[in-house]
């Protein structure tokens, strides 16, 4: 540790004021013939250390108040320069973490880091001498030549964004990574400008929109732009009206800081609105805010940026007046466990006496005529340190890359023919690939090169000895969404969301309470809502029931299941007509004219009208279509059980006279056929007419079934008419069964009571089914499970009744004879 490094720097500002910054004049002549090149104004570092590894710095020790006029006209006059005991804290910073690696065992075991560090005095143009003193090594006086590789691994800088555009651009050829700890610009993301440039402080994209909320927050609406004459108050500007386009916020207007400072353009920028927000260093506030408390200005309510808002040189009890209530976001504060120790044994062995804020020191107090000694406060200021963290995080972030790079095995490296890079050459995608946790907080980098954007809402407030405090009064995170809110709270339960209400706990407070989700059919559209609200009757909740929509209407329409139905339906009628048509082209064969032509052409119209009834099902209801549905297929399927009916009992009635004489026939001739067929039809005709004109089916909309949906179905009107429609077609049907089952031993090949018999079984089985079915289907479904039913009955009689004759008459002609028909061919 080079502790006699801090005497030339202290001697040199003993009345805080500097000609020039240190050794920034000094002059080196050439003192030997075999030198190659003379080195003129050199520039030698503030604080060394050597190591096997070597890393630069590069720290605003001081800061310059008003910029020289470089006309080029006449030679420069020097630079005025303060001392900054905060960027001096930041320097012993990093020379802690160098220190903190070099002991550990575990980072770099074996290998230890050293240091150059220098002084920017926070201008472009020092900045650059700097990084050009860094590359040319640690002994530039004693070396032969001004050329050769340089020693560096890599740089800790700058503060100022212009700076390190400066250093950036210098060491951009020789591939050296920047890590910079104050530098927010958001011109560094151009990765084709600076690609070997990283930052541990997020960029000013977020800031700009951490700002652009504030001013919406506190509707400040009329608000000035202040900036420095550099590209961070540039880009930030520009950023920020980006942000604001679209927005209530209306910008008064929009000036710079010149470098050359102008007093009459500071006073009138300050006086043309009452919300201003500044971006710029401290060192360009200092001259502005000095000109604008002198005129005795107040009332302004500033808005800082990052650079300046945890700037200790304003925090004078003579600025709280001007500044009181000034807010801005900083960057977080972090946690050095051993940095006042460290800075308090360097005063201490500077100085040989301790201050009245070190405790159990062997050492005698100071008298107070030490120098810097009123700087001692902020020097020693560690209770929330902000950049000074930033800067061991970035040392910590060179460490574990050139940890990382020593660790790699031979022929398993990333580089070409898999080989390892040279162990003084850390590449910049070594520092990009790189993630590691200080005191739990993830420190990594995108690929941008930028860090983790949080930022602490920071406000000026008063002190206790009447001073200005930073007060952290909130967070902002720029990896959430915006509105999101951060602030801590306290409170028993959480407010319950609209689509909940509250449910108060038995035995505590009433702010204890649980969210109990609406149950459905129930909305709740406010937070902390105590009852749910019913939807109205043709509404249903929604998902998260916070609104109530329109219930999904359903019937059996021509989805897939209704087309399915019509095509069976259209099949079935066009079956029919095709063996309608095959019998009347046979009608005088046998097989035709045995069967009874004129009841088979009935039962066939009879089966064709059942069928073609089913399209009817399908189709929003209407009430047409209802009064149709129910009586269309009762009346039809009547009509064709009727002529079934007479079939039957001219069958039995034939082969049961078997005396001569008996006279049963004559009454069961054509004319009687007919009276039975249109009889026992006419009565469910007569049935249909009373259901039609008393209570007649309609349509209607069923949300019982399922309450969040309304089912159109047909309404019977009278449960009454609909039983008894089905019960005088099963009473039909039983007694031709009845009838049938008796003549199913006729005698010959005459099978028709039989096949009467099997079509009258599978109708009554399947109409038996349909019942239970029926009673337990919704309303579309009960309407395709009726359409089921009779399409099935519809093809049962079909085959059973017509199927056997078609195949004689088509496949087996020779059978088509009365005499085989009769059993009586002969063998």
């Amino acid at each position: 540790m080079h502790l006699l490094a801090l005497l030339p720097l202290l001697v040199s500002v003993s009345d805080l004021i500097l000609t020039s910054a240190p050794s920034i004049s000094i002059f080196f002549p050439a003192t030997s013939a075999t030198k190659v090149c003379t080195l003129q104004n050199s520039f030698q570092p503030d604080f060394v250390a050597e190591g096997d590894f070597v890393i630069g710095g590069i720290f605003p020790l001081h800061y310059n108040q008003e910029m020289p006029d470089l006309n080029s006209t006449y030679l420069p006059p020097p630079v005025n320069c303060r001392f900054d005991p905060r960027a001096f804290r930041w320097a012993q910073t990093l020379r802690l973490a160098v220190d903190e690696i070099n002991q550990s065992s575990e980072l770099l075991p074996n290998n230890t880091l050293g240091y150059k560090i220098f002084d920017s005095c926070a201008y472009p143009l020092t900045g650059q001498r700097a990084a050009l003193a860094m590359l040319n090594g640690l002994k530039e006086r004693d070396a032969p030549v001004c050329s050769g590789a340089s020693p560096l691994l890599a740089v800790i800088g700058e503060s100022g964004s212009a700076q390190s555009i400066v250093v950036s651009r210098i060491l951009r050829p020789f591939r050296i990574p920047m890590i910079s700890y104050f530098s927010s610009c958001a011109c560094f993301t151009d990765r084709r400008k600076f690609p070997t440039f990283f930052r541990v402080i997020p960029n000013d994209d977020y800031q700009v929109k951490a700002i652009a909320q504030l001013l919406i927050h506190f509707n400040w609406t009329w608000v000035g732009l202040v900036r420095g004459d550099h590209e961070y108050g540039r880009f930030a500007v520009q950023g920020l009206l980006q942000e604001l386009q679209g927005t209530q916020v209306c910008v008064a207007y929009q000036e710079m800081i010149p470098l050359l400072y102008n007093r009459k353009r500071a006073l009138e920028i300050i006086s043309l609105a009452k919300v201003v927000v500044v971006f710029s260093a401290e060192g360009e506030m200092t001259p502005f805010l000095r000109d604008y408390m002198n005129q005795n200005i107040t009332g302004i309510q500033w808005v800082a940026s990052e650079a300046w808002v945890t700037a200790s040189v304003f925090t004078g009890s003579e600025y709280y007046p001007f500044l009181g209530g000034t807010i801005g976001f900083g960057i977080r504060k972090g946690h050095i466990q051993k940095l006042w120790e460290y800075l308090q044994t360097l005063w201490e062995a500077l100085y040989g006496c301790s201050s009245s804020q070190s405790f159990g020191s062997r050492l005698p107090s100071c008298s107070g005529q030490e120098l810097l000694l009123e700087q001692h406060s902020a020097y020693m200021n560690t209770s929330s340190p902000r950049v000074a963290y930033n800067v061991y995080k970035a040392v910590y972030a060179v460490a574990h890359s050139l940890h990382n790079l020593l660790l790699c095995q031979k022929d398993r490296g990333p580089f070409l023919n898999n080989s390892c890079a040279q162990s003084n050459n850390i590449h910049p995608w070594q520092v990009l690939n790189i993630t590691f946790d200080i005191d739990g907080e993830e420190v990594n980098f995108d690929l941008k090169g930028d860090s983790i954007p949080y930022y602490d809402v920071i406000n000026w407030q008063r002190g206790t000895g009447g001073n200005i405090e930073f007060v952290n009064v909130g967070l902002f995170d720029g990896t959430k969404s915006a509105g999101e809110e951060l602030v801590p709270v306290s409170i028993c339960s959480t407010s319950c969301f609209p689509g909940y209400r509250k449910a108060v706990r038995r035995g505590e407070p009433l702010c204890c309470f649980d969210c109990v989700p609406c149950d459905t059919g129930k909305i709740s559209n406010q937070t902390n809502s105590v009852d749910c609200t019913f939807c109205p009757e043709d509404f249903w909740s929604n998902e998260n029931r916070t609104a109530c929509i329109s219930k999904k209407v359903e019937f059996l329409a021509y989805d897939t299941l209704g087309i399915i139905l019509t095509l069976i339906a259209v099949v079935g009628a066009c079956l029919t007509m095709a063996v309608f048509a095959v019998f009347f082209y046979h009608r005088n064969t046998a097989i035709v004219r045995v069967n009874n032509s004129e009841l088979s052409f009935f039962i066939l119209f009879a089966l064709t009208l059942c069928f073609l009834c089913c399209l009817v099902f399908i189709g929003e209801p209407t009430v047409w279509s209802c009064m149709l549905r129910h009586t269309a297929f009762s009346i039809t399927f009547s009509l064709c059980i009727s002529c079934i009916l007479g079939k039957t009992l001219v069958v039995l009635a034939a082969f049961t006279a078997t005396r001569p004489g008996d006279n049963i026939m004559k009454w069961l001739g054509p004319k009687q056929q007919r009276a039975i067929i249109f009889g026992s039809t006419a009565v469910q005709v007569i049935i249909c007419v009373a259901w039609l004109i008393d209570a007649p089916p309609y349509p209607s909309r069923n949300t019982e079934y399922e309450r969040s949906k309304i089912i159109l179905e047909c309404s019977v009107g009278s449960n009454l008419a609909f039983w008894c429609v089905l019960g005088y077609i099963g009473l039909q049907a039983c007694l031709c069964f009845v009838l049938a089952f008796l003549a199913r031993k006729l005698p010959g090949n005459f099978n028709e009571a039989k096949f009467i018999t099997f079509s009258m079984l599978i109708f009554c089985a399947v109409w038996l089914a349909f019942i239970p079915a029926y009673i337990s289907s919704p309303g579309n479904y009960a309407d395709a499970v009726e359409s089921f039913a009779i399409l099935a009955s519809g093809f049962g009689l079909l085959f059973c009744l017509f199927a056997p004759k078609c195949y004689i008459i088509l496949l087996k002609p020779e059978k088509n004879t009365k005499q085989h028909l009769m059993g009586k061919e002969k063998k």
